[in-house]
Order: C-alpha cells, then sequence, then structure tokens
C-alpha cells in the first residue's frame, strides 16, 4: 500500500532533521509518496504569509503530514504556524510521549509517560486585547462592573475559555489512548482549586469521562504539585491529560526527564487529519550546517507510522534508533556526555539504516 504525506521541511533547522526523518522511514521499506509543501518564514517573500493556503489544502487532502519546526517571533510578528494550523484543521490532541532512552545524557531512567495536551482551546486559543487599544478599555469597563473587581486600565487582556464538548474529546481520546496502549493510569491536571469555572469545568467533565472507563485508574493532580510530583517520582505517572497551556508546560517538563526537547516527539491529531512534528524549535542558527539532533524528527515520524497502522515498521525503526544511541558513536554531539565531537546529522541517519539493514 503507497500512503500519501504532506512533508513539509519548515525553516532553520527543519530540511535538516525532515530529511534524515525522511530516509529513515523509508528505510523501513513503508511505501509513502511524499507531497512537499513549503511553509515559514524562509517563504514569507514568496508568499507573503508564513503559512500559504496550500499547505493546510494537501494535509486536509493527504490527511496526514510530516513537519519540521518553523520559528515564531517572540512577543510580535506573525502568530505561531503551528498554532494556525492546529486551529485550522482542529487538531485537537497534541500527543507528546516523553520515554527514557539509554545512552541519552539524563538524571532520571525509569520514565515512560505521554501528554495528552488539548491543543484548541484556553489561552492559546488567541483572544486576546492589546493594551490601550478602544477594545480593550471598553471590555475593562464591562469586567469591572460584572465581576466587581478592578483591572489596572494599562493591562492587555486574554480570554481562557474551556469548553465540556473540548475537555470531553480530549480526555476520552487519553482513556482510548491508555486502553490501546496497555497504560493504566490518566492523571487529569488542572488549577481547579483556583480557576473554577475554566479549569474546574475541565476537572468535572474528566470525572465524568472517567465513571466510564472503570478499568483504567484516574488521579486528579494540580498542576503545581504535578510539576514537584514529575520531578520527584515520575515513575508513578502513566498517561496526563492537561488543557493546553499547562499541557505544553508539563510536556517539556518531562521532556527534560528524558534528556531534552532533541528527543521530544509530538503528534497533533484531529477527526480528519494528524500532523507529526519535533516539540523542539527551528534554532535558526544552526541551519544548514548538518549539527541538529534528528532523534525528535524521526520518534515524531515513528509515531506517524503507528498512525498508519505500520506498526512492524514503526517497531523495527525505534529499536534500531534506540541502538545507535546506546552505542553512543555515531550521534550528534548534544548526544555526546561531555557535548563534544559527534557526527552529523545525515551520518546519524546512515548508522541508523544501516542497523535495520542488518
Amino acid at each position: 500500500m503507497t500512503y500519501t504525506v504532506t512533508l513539509i521541511p519548515g525553516d532553520g533547522i527543519g530540511p535538516d532533521v525532515t530529511t534524515a526523518a525522511r530516509r529513515v522511514i523509508d528505510a523501513t521499506g513503508v511505501d509513502i509518496d511524499w507531497q512537499v509543501e513549503e511553509a515559514g518564514t524562509d517563504v514569507m517573500d514568496k508568499y507573503g504569509t508564513p503559512l500559504p493556503d496550500r499547505v493546510i489544502e494537501s494535509i486536509r487532502k493527504n490527511k496526514v503530514a510530516l513537519k519540521g519546526p518553523i520559528t515564531t517571533p517572540i512577543g510580535t510578528g506573525f502568530r505561531s504556524v503551528n498554532v494556525a494550523l492546529r486551529a485550522a484543521l482542529d487538531l485537537y490532541v497534541n500527543l507528546r510521549p516523553a520515554k527514557y532512552y539509554p545512552g541519552v545524557r539524563s538524571r532520571y531512567q525509569d520514565v515512560n509517560l505521554v501528554v495528552v495536551r488539548e491543543n484548541t482551546e484556553d489561552l492559546y486559543a488567541g483572544i486576546e486585547f492589546e493594551e490601550g487599544q478602544p477594545q480593550t478599555e471598553e471590555l475593562i469597563g464591562i469586567l469591572d462592573r460584572m465581576s466587581n473587581k478592578t483591572i489596572r486600565p494599562d493591562s492587555g487582556i486574554s480570554i481562557k475559555p474551556i469548553s465540556i464538548s473540548g475537555t470531553k474529546r480530549i480526555v476520552e481520546f487519553a482513556f482510548d489512548y491508555a486502553e490501546r496502549n496497555d497504560r493504566h493510569k490518566v492523571s487529569a491536571v488542572t488549577k481547579a482549586n483556583i480557576m473554577k469555572y475554566t479549569d474546574g469545568l475541565f476537572l468535572h467533565t474528566a470525572r465524568t469521562v472517567a465513571e466510564r472507563h472503570p478499568e483504567i485508574e484516574f488521579q486528579e493532580v494540580l498542576v503545581d504539585n504535578m510539576c514537584m510530583q514529575l520531578v520527584q517520582k515520575p515513575e508513578e505517572y502513566d498517561v496526563l491529560v492537561l488543557p493546553n497551556l499547562y499541557g505544553d508546560i508539563v510536556s517539556d517538563l518531562c521532556a527534560g526527564l528524558v534528556g531534552g526537547l532533541g528527543v521530544a516527539p509530538g503528534a497533533n491529531i484531529g477527526t480528519n487529519a494528524s500532523l507529526f512534528e519535533p516539540v523542539h524549535g527551528s534554532a535558526p542558527k544552526y541551519a544548514g550546517q548538518n549539527k541538529a539532533n534528528p532523534t525528535a524528527t524521526i520518534l515524531s515520524g515513528i509515531l506517524m507510522l503507528r498512525h498508519l497502522g505500520e506498526e512492524d515498521a514503526a517497531n523495527r525503526l525505534e529499536s534500531a534508533l534506540a541502538e545507535v544511541i546506546k552505542q553512543n558513536v555515531n550521534v550528534t554531539y548534544d548526544l555526546k556526555p561531555d557535548r563534544t565531537g559527534g557526527v552529523g546529522t545525515s551520518q546519524m541517519a546512515d548508522a541508523i539504516i544501516a542497523v535495520m539493514q542488518r
């Protein structure tokens, strides 16, 4: 069977790591017709936007995409391409596994967590009002009257929507994922003791979903306590389900437990399309240097293969990647104990392919 997959190299180190991932995925023998689409800062002059309409149309048509990192300006400029893609395609699940592989520098070894992050609501919905604008002043006046609380007039405002329907589907996904993948516990992570009408709604909805899955243990954890618990005893946790902002933060914490963002894959899943991408950024200063660690993108490709039902290929590729990391010879500099030496991005891909072809 041939799969048609949209490939978005991205910018910065994106082309380097996606090329490596494409090569090792092709080496599994799975027949993929890659449809390459341009996006990111490098195509702004060409298209007038970092996210041309044709990219979204390609993903809608093919249903599956593998994407490299794309630069997002901090505090100014265009909105995140990642956020825009999730909104346009209703990719409501952000799946971020955090698994330790022997050979990776880490303070922890016994870590195998999965973060299930709601992807479309919460503060990341992008409903914001800029300080000093007439609409913001009007909104502040309305909120002052409705809440009997005073908001400083020089404030910017962000709106935090959390819905029953949005929460229900993300928590259902978390429990379904646990059942399909022999996981035994789902932890709902919120700050419901303070934000009673948003996080509280998320937690209440999660409880109702949990009642339909009695074979899976359900746990409620406050997000600040969750961060402490993960640092102290991460081995006690399994699947975490969180609203958008907490999910972003906690997934980075989990990545730190297993060696950092260089080994952190991600999947964005919706009803009609799925997009797979590394969690790390685009690191523009390393663009084109054949230096970047391709592990997170390759692991994202492994998630994609499993999504396509190609379990054998996914297992073979993961085993080969794990062996190369464990040998710690043909790996990029950041995977070395002293962060010196190492091989290039393409050479690490060569080593993974050689293991699969033995």
